[in-house]
Order: structure tokens, then sequence, then C-alpha cells
């Protein structure tokens, strides 16, 4: 009710023009458990198949959980390569002292403000990504090193021997090549190895996939070149997918494939590819259009909304109007003008270097054709500041 007041939780970040989701449902992640203080419920990953496991993993949680303890717990994706019952109880141990906590802070504030912020992006790494296969965790920041050094100590020992200060001479970006990464999730069109390529574009309501075939021919019929290269595709959509952080609803245009066993395959393929995902996804079959449309669920933004930023130039659309247009565009506007204000005198144009240019060479016979029909002068002005699109006309 109004006035009441209330502990909420961001359950997903604001993203575009749409605002943040909260929930009064608290949760609070650890290493293997993901803790709800208000719940009693014992749950299981849903990604987590295997049905004996999951009942494994869920006894489990129950044992190990205290009988006068209120709260509930799901049993993260993470625990399905191996959980023991000590890693569970230093989970419970480590959240019940985190709720109490937050519910310290909320008795003592008396205005709105924030109770607990998540993991820094370096720990919730350490404490959701490394495992068994984890060889080393290079970092390059002293202080960060031993911040996470002692992170580690606390909450996941396995890591301990496992960080490394890094302090090469090449930047560590450079060193593994995370630059040109970033880069290639950046841009708009990804090689395949084959000599096919990838083009992404994303909308706000949703992103696209095309795959072309580009220079690949094959040495066999174009049968097997087609589906070599959607094969190819389906597992760098799936990587791309992750790096570039892509969610809502996602179109994937495949080269279109005669035979049904190279459809099945590619699916398969893909299916598999997007099962490594640790974000849930759902993958459909081909429609009748011979497209493939997947969700994947979104909470923060993607990777070009987080690092760039709208264009000022075409505002968003990738595209501007030719200087040929911005010149038809002016005329017009002096049209309509001259109708309205019969008394004024003259006319000025302040628009870019090129679009006076072209109005002072290939367009200056339809200028001079609207000055006599207005029968007043037309001025123009180059505005170095101005983009192509922007332009102005002062009457005098």
């Amino acid at each position: 009710h109004e006035g009441q007041r209330l502990m909420v939780q961001v359950a997903k970040d604001p993203i575009g023009t749409k605002g943040a989701r909260l929930t009064t449902t608290i949760s609070l992640a650890g290493r293997k458990l993901v803790y709800l203080p208000n719940d009693s419920h014992i749950g299981v990953s849903q990604r987590i198949e295997d049905a004996a496991l999951r009942e494994e993993l869920r006894t489990l949680a129950t044992t190990v959980r205290q009988k006068d303890e209120k709260g509930g717990y799901i049993v993260r994706t993470c625990a399905e390569e191996g959980a023991t019952e000590q890693e569970f109880l230093s989970d419970m141990a480590y959240l019940a002292r985190l709720w109490d906590g937050i519910r310290h802070r909320a008795q003592e504030v008396k205005k709105p403000t924030l109770l607990y912020q998540d993991l820094t992006l370096a720990q919730r790494t350490l404490r959701d990504m490394v495992h068994e296969g984890t060889a080393v965790i290079e970092v390059d920041d002293e202080a960060e090193y031993e911040a996470l050094l002692e992170f580690a100590k606390h909450f996941v020992p396995a890591a301990v021997d496992k960080l490394h200060h890094y302090e090469g001479e090449r930047p560590l970006f450079e060193q593994y090549d995370i630059d040109e990464e970033i880069e290639l999730a950046l841009g708009r069109r990804v090689e395949l190895k084959s000599g096919g390529y990838l083009v992404f574009d994303q909308t706000e309501a949703m992103s696209t996939i095309d795959v072309n075939t580009g220079a690949y021919v094959g040495k066999r019929d174009f049968s097997d070149t087609v589906f070599k290269t959607n094969l190819e595709a389906a597992q760098v959509i799936a990587r791309q997918l992750r790096l570039r952080n892509l969610g809502g609803i996602i179109i994937v245009d495949f080269i279109d494939m005669a035979k049904d066993e190279h459809r099945e395959a590619v699916l398969s393929e893909l299916r598999r590819a997007v099962s490594l995902d640790r974000t849930k996804m759902t993958v459909s079959g081909f429609n009748e259009l011979g497209l493939v449309a997947m969700t994947r669920k979104r909470t923060r933004e993607s990777l070009a909304h987080t690092l760039c930023e709208t264009c000022p130039v075409c505002g968003g659309r990738g595209e501007i109007k030719t200087a040929r247009t911005v010149c038809y565009d002016i005329l017009r506007e002096i049209t309509r003008l001259a109708k309205l204000y019969k008394e004024m005198k003259e006319f000025r144009i302040l628009a870019s270097q090129t679009v006076i240019d072209l109005l002072l060479e290939e367009e200056s016979q339809a200028l001079e054709l609207l000055q006599q029909a207005i029968e007043r002068p037309i001025l123009l002005e180059v505005e170095s500041v101005y983009t192509q699109e922007q332009w102005d006309v002062i009457i005098a």
C-alpha cells in the first residue's frame, strides 16, 4: 500500500527504453546455491536435465539445510559438475551471513538506499566460471589480484592456486587477442573459415542473423557447400550470441537447404552449440520460410549497447540522406516559406559543405528556377559544424 516500506531487488537492468524490473522475491547467489530468504522451497536449476541427478542434489540440499532455517535454496547449474556436502554448508553459512547483514542495514536506514550490490565482474567470474578445466586466471592489476586472492581464499578455494599476477610487457588484452575479439563482436559482419560470412543486425524488437556462402563454392556440388557453411555458421552463431550478449527474439536465416537430413543436422548442431550457453535459450525448428527462431533470456544490455552509443550523425539508423535528397528538402522548404511570407526579401540556406557544393554545381539550375519562381534571391552559406542532414533556411 502507499507509504509502505519494501525491500526490493533489481531482477533485470534497464534495457533500451525499458526501465529496471523490480521484485520483492529476494534471491542471493552463492557458489553452488541461490538463497531464497522468504521462501522455503528447495529447487534445482532447470538446466540440469538428468532426473536422477536432480533428485540427488535436491535431497542433499534438503539434508544439509538446518531444521530451524526458514529460507529455501535453488541448486545452481554449476553443481552438476559435482557438489559436496561441505560446499553446500559453506555456501549456506556465507549466504546466511550476507542476508543478516542486509536485514540489519534495512532496519537502520530511514530513506530509500542501496542495501547490497552484487559482486564485481571479476569476483562473479571467479565464483561462477572457474572449474576443474580452468588452467590459469591472469590478472594484470596488482590491487585487483590481491582482492581476488582474498576473495578466493574464503569462497573459491579451488581458484587460489590458479590465480596469477600478469606482469608481461604486452597488455593482457593484446597478449590474448581480446581486443581483436571485442572488435569482431562489435562488427556487423563475421567471417567464417570456409569463406562464408554472417551478418548481424540488432533492433529494439529482435536480432537477425543472415548466413551467406560468400566466396566459398566448395569442391563438390552446391548443396554440400551450403550444408558445410550452415554447419560452421551454427557453431559461430552460438559463440557470437554469448560474446555479444544478444537477448530476446533472435531470427537466423540459414542458406536454403534442399535435403531434410541437412536441415536436421544443422538444427541439431545449433542446439548442441547453444547448450553451452549459461543463459537460458530455446530454439525452434525451421519454419515454412526456412527461418529458425530462438529466444535468449535478456537481463543486461548487449555488448554493443554497453560499449557503444548512438551515432550522432544518423541517429542509430545506420544510414543518412544523400546530399541530393537534402537539397530537394531545402528547395521544397523554401517554396513553402515563400508562399507563407510574401513580404520577405531574401532566403539564406545554411548547410554542410557537401550540400552547398551540390547546390552550386549539379543543382544550380534547379536553384535558379526556384529564384525566378519566387522572385527573391537565395543566398548560400556553409556551416562547418553541420552534418550532411542538418540545414536551416533563414528568412529576412
